[in-house]
């Protein structure tokens, strides 16, 4: 049962606008701009939803630890709190217990009525607050209050004793799936995911360092490929053919796909760059990877006014996906070991040369932004359909223009072709990747979430 009232527009502006605020202006105006709202605008839990995932995004942007792999970690299980919060009490949705690896039931909701609006924030607030718990200052002061004010929201008249009841209900259900986490292999990150030591490469096919900064001296988590995955039953489940054969020959596979990535540069259109620049993704610089296709899903979500069950199977359903992926590309990445664009084409073209965007400090083969855009297109194009047109308004923050799609298949593959735009992949890293990524999403696809 839920005590809310009509859904006020002028209350979620007032949120976001003030989490925008809170990183950007560096001030906490979260409390004088909801005083602005009107007293009856009580809150809904898609509302509650919708500010929670944009504090969320920006998290990731502002916590030091929140590579790209980490933060798909963390959407996983913030969509699965919020799954299982309400499937507990649905008529529609099926419990991801005994689906995904490990996950017993959350505990069943006691005798009594629930108000939904209550149960996401609290669970949220406990959520959001443990898997970031290491942000900066700024971040905590933005974590208390954005649950200091929503909570009353969410309150507004609700009887107490559901307030209280759900509120125990939200926070028992995200120390649930918190325990679950801890047990996974990617709970804690030490000196931000670089191993303190690292063997050279034996061999001109193996990575390098691309950076002359310390700690990237090392690659980015190296055992990430053998955590626990979600749905797919370990990170080797989606075999990955080999890439062309390593060699210097100008005859070579190897050597003509180094020289497309080569001279792809020169002759980059000012709507590849853009491309480039859309999908960089870089991270303390952006939401990262899995954040842009959480923004994506975000945006559509809320341009066409979602349910709230629908909600939260679609951010479960992706978050799943996008771990998983993450899992998997790096199990393959570390299998193979294989030099980066740069390093080879300075090594055998041109001493000279700079690719458009920053290589990440880690493996080339499979691109990872490819393998995750392979899984997200396959999740949500069984949640939302083939053909499915959307804008992606991600970029526009940081000065670049929005992005049109006619389905995700299309967004996915410009995500992949953007890297060898960017000079940091080569194709059969971003062909290969997709279907890679394609294959470990159809098992995110298989999870049975609803009852019809």
């Amino acid at each position: 049962m839920r005590f809310r009232m009509r859904k006020s527009i002028h209350l979620f502006q007032a949120i976001a606008k003030s989490l925008r605020a809170i990183f950007i202006g560096g001030l906490l105006c979260l409390t004088s701009a909801l005083a602005a709202t009107p007293a009856s605008a009580a809150m809904q839990a898609e509302e509650v939803m919708a500010a929670w995932y944009k504090l969320v995004l920006e998290l990731v942007r502002h916590t030091a630890t929140y590579s790209p792999p980490v933060a798909s970690r963390s959407f996983a299980y913030l969509g699965i709190t919020n799954h299982e919060a309400i499937a507990s009490d649905s008529s529609q949705l099926l419990t991801l217990a005994g689906q995904l690896k490990g996950l017993e039931p959350v505990p069943p909701r006691s005798q009594g009525v629930y108000d939904d609006a209550v149960i996401i924030q609290a669970s949220m607030t406990f959520a959001v607050g443990s898997f970031f718990s290491n942000t900066g200052p700024t971040g905590q002061r933005a974590l208390a209050a954005i649950d200091r004010i929503l909570s009353a929201k969410v309150a507004e008249g609700v009887p107490a004793d559901v307030v209280e009841r759900s509120i125990a209900y939200g926070r028992a259900v995200g120390e649930h799936i918190l325990a679950w986490s801890a047990t996974d292999g990617g709970a804690v990150i030490e000196n931000l995911g670089f191993p303190a030591s690292w063997k050279p490469a034996q061999s001109p096919s193996q990575w390098v360092p691309t950076s002359a900064i310390g700690l990237q001296q090392a690659p980015l988590l190296p055992d990430w490929g053998n955590n626990r995955t979600f749905a797919t039953p370990d990170g080797k489940t989606c075999p990955l053919p080999p890439h062309p054969q390593y060699s210097e020959d100008p005859a070579s596979d190897f050597y003509k796909e180094a020289l497309e990535v080569y001279e792809a540069k020169a002759v980059l259109t000012p709507e590849q760059i853009q491309i480039a620049r859309s999908w960089s993704d870089d991270p303390m610089l952006s939401t990262t990877p899995p954040g842009h296709w959480v923004s994506i899903a975000r945006q559509i979500i809320e341009r066409d006014n979602v349910p709230l069950e629908r909600q939260v199977e679609v951010m479960a359903k992706l978050g799943i996906g996008l771990a998983d992926a993450f899992i998997g590309c790096w199990d393959a990445k570390f299998q193979y070991d294989l030099v980066r664009p740069v390093t080879y084409i300075r090594r055998h073209i041109d001493p000279k040369w700079e690719p458009l965007l920053i290589t990440p400090p880690f493996p080339e083969y499979p691109s990872g932004h490819s393998t995750q855009s392979g899984a997200a297109e396959v999740i949500l194009t069984e949640l939302f359909g083939e053909n499915f047109a959307f804008d992606d308004l991600t970029s526009t923050r940081d000065g670049l223009n929005p992005r049109q799609f006619p389905s995700f298949h299309a967004a996915a593959e410009e995500a992949g072709i953007s890297r060898l735009y960017g000079g940091i992949h080569f194709r059969s890293a971003i062909v290969l990747g997709l279907e890679h990524g394609r294959c470990i999403g159809a098992y995110a696809v298989a999870l049975k979430t609803r009852k019809q």
